[in-house]
């Protein structure tokens, strides 16, 4: 039996959305791709996954906006971006050429907004992989409100998917008391995959001077302190609804991509370990094939939701 070619071995299928492999950057921490051209090839990657973009520019939250926490990165960024206008203008050819796919992630004020952003970006399928609705930001007015209630996400994704052809990822928020309910109205809406998980709601605190740090004063906290939480949100999800899961949170290493997997999910994001090693996400990849194979499997998929629950 001839072994496993790469593509075979690592090629993932997500409804409609198809990744030659499971490894991806998370929104917000790549960038538009340019400043990180100096230290891994894009073409090695599943995707990209730019910052989120809105229908108007924004100049995001007050600084400061980010602070360090223990294993963990706290930030209010506040949807700083160009704008869906500069983004056609000026990110998109770019980021269609790094051959790989491009999953563009947006965010809006309404369930409308959404549903013509996603209809503008559906005149280019020829550049664009999939979108990503960020319906779970903690650190913008109203960034969640799509994201913490089933009958309004299920709005959500039935509209925008009505509204073009791409592959539609939900990226959902750990900030509710069921994440489930609101994957399952997700599906029901006619998601093709959802993110779990974005930030966790926090705060950061200088007692000194009795004032928060954070110029926001609340933000999303992210990196390895968030990631016991983002792998009990997969298990959850994958045990009680059939839709295909992207995980992200804390992922800094092979071990930690391997949990993300075993626990359920199909493909996982390369988040906060962008800032601090931004050539992780490729050599993820070389390393998920060398697991792989000495694991004896000749897909990715076999290893998915393998965990065994006592």
């Amino acid at each position: 039996m001839n072994a496993p070619t790469q593509t075979d071995l690592l090629s993932v299928t997500l409804n409609r959305l198809q990744l030659k492999n499971p490894i991806l950057v998370a929104s917000g921490t790549f960038g538009y791709a340019r400043e990180m051209q100096p230290f891994l090839d894009f073409s090695r990657l599943g995707g990209i996954i730019p910052k989120t973009i809105t229908t108007e520019p924004r100049i995001g939250n007050a600084p400061p906006r980010t602070v360090e926490t223990s294993a963990g990165l706290l930030n209010s960024i506040g949807l700083d971006n160009d704008g869906i206008d500069l983004f056609l203008e000026k990110h998109l050819n770019y980021l269609a050429s790094l051959e790989t796919a491009l999953i563009v992630n947006i965010a809006g004020r309404s369930i409308e907004e959404m549903a013509r952003m996603a209809e503008r970006l559906n005149a280019f399928p020829d550049q664009i992989t999939a979108l990503e609705l960020n319906i779970s930001c903690p650190n913008v007015s109203g960034g969640v409100d799509f994201g913490t209630q089933p009958e309004l996400t299920e709005q959500m994704l039935k509209q925008v998917t009505e509204s073009c052809e791409l592959p539609v990822i939900a990226k959902l928020t750990p900030n509710v008391t069921s994440v489930v309910d609101i994957a399952q109205a997700a599906k029901a809406g006619g998601a093709d995959a959802v993110s779990l998980i974005n930030t966790v709601q926090g705060t950061a605190i200088d007692w000194r001077r009795r004032k928060p740090i954070l110029g926001g004063v609340f933000g999303g906290l992210s990196g390895p302190a968030i990631k016991p939480v983002a792998l009990r949100v997969v298990c959850q999800v994958a045990r009680a609804v059939d839709i295909p899961i992207i995980g992200v949170g804390g992922i800094s290493n092979i071990d930690d991509v391997m949990e993300f997997i075993v626990a359920g999910a199909s493909a996982v994001q390369i988040g906060t370990a962008n800032f601090y090693n931004p050539g992780l996400a490729t050599q993820l990849v070389t390393e998920l094939e060398q697991n792989l194979i000495a694991e004896n499997c000749s897909q990715v998929s076999e290893l998915v939701g393998t965990l065994v629950y006592p």
